[in-house]
């Protein structure tokens, strides 16, 4: 497919060029270069296909990149890249050594601030702000942030800040939930760019300084113009809230009515008086009818056909980690009125849909708000439920303090169930699960289990859940290892491994999604003769110091193998075993992830870098122990 006005394109200078009347086609050119890509190489579909005439307006209208365009999450942002200088990249998307899918500081000059999580964009934004004031410059700071990362109390914090201090901050509120008739919305755009042009906004400035002349009355006058004018504005749009906030409302406006968007930004642009929220509607998945349709099942997709929009088709495979979970959650639930699931806005990606359909009253969702669902979590505990807070391990690093303060000093029985654990692959270094097992396992009170296999994480929710304080399941993303599973759920005896295969040369001990591949390790070391034995810890902590040193003593030589980062994880927590046992003696090597961030990339690929795969648990074996053939 060709794209003579996309291929113009290298730079917002490119853009500015064009006359206003191919802006449109302009969109609709990027729409079909995102569609054929990202059915091709994955990504997120729908949140990119809804903002495409809104990123064409704010880099026409702005200086970008003198003025700084910051995106909170940053899964929107393909458009944003198309049109800065990685068109001939653009292909790379998400692949390993190729271009991210979210903004990076080091990828492009238009990239300001490095996203990935939710809710961030205002503050940065703010402190971008105040650090230009303080430098005597004035070019625009702008956040566009979406309807669902509002629901963050950190965005919040930054809204209160940011109308505290009144400082020039443009925050652009990309809503594509809400359902406003044609009629309000057209009236209620009309009036917020009609009021919030040049001259009548240098009008109001002038009538409220000639108001202000005549005391006492010019006051009363003054006072009864603005309540007039709030109350009409405020009955047609829900700017109540932010002006509240004191920012200056605008909106809501079409977010695909390029016209509109360029007047309301131009308007914006020349307005320094204080913070501004653009309030945008627009709509998810945009112009691909099957993401606009269902726009959920299109918001992070694999590859799939362009002309259907269904996943390409692949080999069977067994169940996820993550169905595994939500299945045996429901099983568990059953049987137990007490037990609760919490999501932070990722029912389906966390496996928990079918819980949320069977048990309404006893699931919670809870928005983008980790914090708040551990509190939360913890509340529910102090009267008898057991709640199960299911969020990926990336989202969990945001809500360390209340693990620490409102769960585990209290010692309350919630069940952390961590998704997405180690490497996660295309979504890069923003969404790896690499620190859980070094965050989690440093708390008093915590039990922290990582499972073999889907079948194992059965029993070790189970568990979990009876146990009487707080504990935490980390479990990787993607199929498990095929086994079956088990029909009848069982308790895991606290604090104890098991010994899977004996050896006298090395003991191997990985952890979690790492156990097979030592396992296999271990055959390939015997034929090279050498003995491995391997031990399946299963509880991070409590640590099973007796089955651990028996071994590690009887062999004189350990490997440690974790999909989490060397520092502070599981192979520290052995190191540390070793230490109070005086074991000084052990030949000891940690294999796990090095002390920087991991790139974008498939699990397989990365895990092979990390050295914390088969041929590298081989390699090292080797490197401590003499083969004898």
């Amino acid at each position: 497919m060709s794209y003579p006005l996309l291929e113009k394109i290298d730079s917002p200078f490119d853009l500015r060029r064009l006359p206003p009347a191919d802006l449109p086609r302009l969109a609709e050119e990027i729409r079909a270069k995102i569609i054929e890509t990202v059915c091709v190489t994955g990504g997120h579909l729908a949140p990119c296909l809804g903002v495409v005439e809104l990123t064409l307006a704010l880099h026409y209208i702005f200086n970008t990149p003198d003025d700084k365009l910051i995106w909170d999450v940053g899964h929107q942002a393909y458009a944003h890249k198309l049109i800065t200088g990685r068109r001939d990249q653009f292909h790379t998307l998400r692949q390993y050594k190729g271009i991210s899918g979210f903004p990076k500081r080091d990828e492009s000059t238009y990239d300001t601030f490095d996203t990935g999580h939710s809710s961030t964009s205002i503050s940065a934004s703010l402190g971008i702000s105040l650090a230009k004031c303080l430098k005597g410059d004035t070019a625009k700071t702008l956040a566009v942030i979406g309807d669902g990362s509002m629901t963050g109390g950190m965005a919040f914090e930054a809204l209160n800040q940011a109308g505290h201090l009144g400082k020039d901050l443009v925050v652009i509120l990309n809503d594509n939930e809400m359902s406003i008739s044609a009629n309000v919305g057209a009236l209620s755009s009309f009036l917020s760019r009609k009021l919030t042009g040049k001259t009548i906004v240098r009008f109001k400035k002038e009538m409220e300084h000639f108001l202000k002349g005549f005391h006492g009355v010019g006051d009363n006058i003054l006072q009864v113009l603005k309540k007039s004018e709030e109350s009409f504005k405020g009955f047609f749009t829900p700017g109540m809230l932010f002006e509240a906030l004191k920012f200056e409302y605008i909106g809501p406006i079409n977010g695909h009515d390029m016209a509109a968007l360029l007047e309301t930004l131009e308007n914006v642009r020349d307005l320094h008086d204080g913070p501004v929220l653009v309030h945008v509607l627009t709509t998810k998945g945009k112009g691909y009818a099957p993401a606009e349709k269902n726009p959920g099942s299109y918001h992070g997709v694999g590859p799939f056909d362009k002309t259907s929009g269904k996943a390409l088709p692949t080999n069977p495979t067994p169940i996820s980690y993550t169905q595994t979970f939500g299945d045996t959650l429901v099983e568990i639930a059953e049987k137990d009125p007490r037990v609760a699931a919490i999501s932070a806005a990722m029912p389906a990606g966390t496996g928990l849909t079918r819980f949320a359909n069977l048990y309404p009253e006893r699931f919670f969702d809870v928005g983008i708000a980790e914090q708040h669902a551990v509190t939360f979590a913890a509340g529910l505990a102090t009267e008898g439920i057991l709640p199960v807070v299911a969020i990926y391990s990336t989202f969990f690093q945001r809500a360390l303090d209340q693990i620490i303060h409102d769960v585990c000093l209290p010692n309350l029985p919630v069940t952390f169930a961590i998704d997405r654990a180690g490497v996660v692959g295309d979504d890069g270094p923003t969404h790896h699960g690499v620190f859980d097992l070094s965050f989690f396992r440093f708390i008093p009170n915590m039990v922290v289990m990582a499972p073999k296999d889907e079948a194992e994480l059965q029993n070790m929710l189970y568990t979990s859940i009876l146990l009487p304080g707080p504990s935490a399941v980390r479990y990787c993303r993607g199929n498990g290892v095929g086994v079956s599973l088990h029909q009848e759920l069982s308790k895991i005896p606290y604090g104890q491994g098991e010994l899977l295969r004996q050896g006298t040369d090395i003991l191997l001990l990985p952890i979690g999604n790492r156990v097979y591949p030592a396992l296999e390790a271990a055959e390939g070391l015997e034929k090279l003769g050498i003995s491995a034995a391997v031990i399946n810890p299963r509880f991070v902590t409590p640590i099973d110091g007796d089955l651990i040193c028996e071994w590690a003593a009887a062999t004189g030589k350990v490997i440690t193998i974790e999909d989490n980062v060397k520092k502070g994880g599981f192979g520290s927590a052995v190191l540390e075993l070793f230490a109070r046992r005086k074991l000084h003696h052990i030949n000891t090597t940690l294999l796990g992830f090095p002390d920087k961030f991991m790139e974008h990339g498939p699990q397989e690929t990365l895990w092979h870098l990390g050295k914390v795969d088969t041929p590298a648990i081989i390699s090292s074996a080797l490197a401590m122990v003499e083969p004898t053939s």
